[in-house]
């Protein structure tokens, strides 16, 4: 089963993707009073209006804008300096009203897609990246999965699902299925010879099956049985000392299905897996460890 509908495929896909998911967050943010921004999101330690001022923070300083420095308060919820870094956009904007961050999203937004609709602008061209410089393809890919990413988390946190059918949901379901072998064998480190399905019912529908293997060095590798890329699936692995002795593979692979929404909630670490909808044909105990390694996001 190919996924459908079909992930967006080259530079102009990707942008028109990448514009779609950034001016729904800005709608959200047009109809949101004051109470709806000071809703908390499943990020933690942001509202709705951090999750707009992250957006904003991001695409202004991808264009060259810089912020100002400001004084980081020790929040909870920054585990890292990579946390550190992505807060001050935050904190910067946390004293501007949400009209104020809504319009200034609006504003590079047309810059953004000035500078991705440039003459001469192709895949391969490189530009300016989140983690540095790259192919433009894959910046506005990053770019597409994130923006997606937070707009589901303002989505939810208002109560206002939508966009589980977009191209950028499509975007972030490909994203889940391409990395699904290296999670099967390093994540859940499944034993040699387990196969695993994991069944997208919708609105974004794909199917995916796993086979864990040892190859002749020890390593435990995930093969994509169908659909995916396998090439690219293929070259993710586990070293061996990681691998766990069990008995006997079942003789039919554990089935894993759930929705679209359910699929990229739990992939982008905002819901457990206890809080997670899904059902099992086969191994309950395997579909919780797969479960438990399906982050894709940190």
């Amino acid at each position: 089963m190919r996924m459908h509908p079909a992930a967006p495929q080259g530079l102009r896909e990707l942008v028109a993707a990448f514009a779609h998911t950034t001016s729904a967050v800005i709608d959200l943010g047009r109809s949101c009073t004051d109470e709806d921004l000071a809703q908390p999101t499943d990020c933690p330690g942001w509202t709705v209006h951090d999750q707009i001022s992250h957006v904003v923070g991001v695409e202004a300083w991808l264009e060259g804008h810089k912020d100002p420095r400001v004084e980081m308060p020790p929040y909870e919820h920054i585990r890292n300096d990579l946390g550190k870094r992505v807060e001050y956009a935050v904190e910067v904007r946390r004293g501007r009203t949400g009209a104020d961050v809504v319009a200034e999203l609006e504003n590079v937004l047309a810059q953004r897609l000035s500078t991705l609709h440039s003459p001469g602008l192709t895949d391969s061209t490189i530009i300016a990246g989140p983690f540095g410089p790259d192919e433009a393809a894959t910046v506005v890919l990053m770019r597409t999965f994130d923006v997606w990413v937070h707009e589901q988390d303002i989505r939810s946190a208002l109560g206002r699902p939508g966009n589980l059918d977009s191209p950028a949901a499509a975007v972030f379901v490909n994203s889940v299925i391409l990395q699904l072998p290296r999670l099967i064998a390093k994540g859940a480190a499944l034993e040699p010879e387990h196969e695993v399905v994991i069944d997208v019912t919708g609105p974004v529908v794909a199917r995916q099956g796993v086979r864990v293997e040892m190859d002749g060095q020890g390593r435990l590798r995930g093969h994509a049985m169908f659909v995916g890329d396998a090439d690219y699936a293929a070259s993710w692995y586990v070293p061996g000392e990681h691998a766990q002795t069990s008995d006997r593979a079942p003789d039919w692979p554990t089935t894993i299905s759930l929705s679209t929404e359910a699929l990229t909630r739990r992939a982008a670490g905002r819901r457990s897996v206890s809080d997670t909808a899904y059902n099992v044909v086969g191994d309950e105990a395997i579909a919780r460890r797969v479960l438990e390694a399906l982050v894709v996001t940190y």
